[in-house]
């Protein structure tokens, strides 16, 4: 969960092979797409649970997707820190 990648190509090629299935790329686009429209919704109307609704949303859709289709496990605090520091 926490390993270190040599450089952006070897992690990226670890992220690819994590998301080889198409039902959970898709759910992953489902989750983050609902995610950022409820960002944008409680942005223009001032109802800041709505940020918890997105986060939710997001999380559960690519959880759904890794666990019944892709059958792996996310590290998504891990994988977000590798990716984030574009080095490892």
């Amino acid at each position: 969960m926490g390993e270190r990648y040599a450089s952006f190509p070897a992690f990226y090629r670890f992220y690819l092979s994590e998301h080889s299935n198409r039902t959970c790329r898709r759910l992953h686009f489902v989750g983050t797409s609902l995610g950022l429209l409820c960002l944008l919704l409680a942005i223009a109307t001032g109802r800041w649970w709505l940020i918890a609704v997105g986060l939710v949303s997001g999380y559960a859709f690519a959880w759904v997707g890794h666990f019944f289709f892709e059958r792996n496990r996310p590290p998504p605090f891990a994988i977000r820190h590798t990716a984030s520091s574009g080095t490892g």
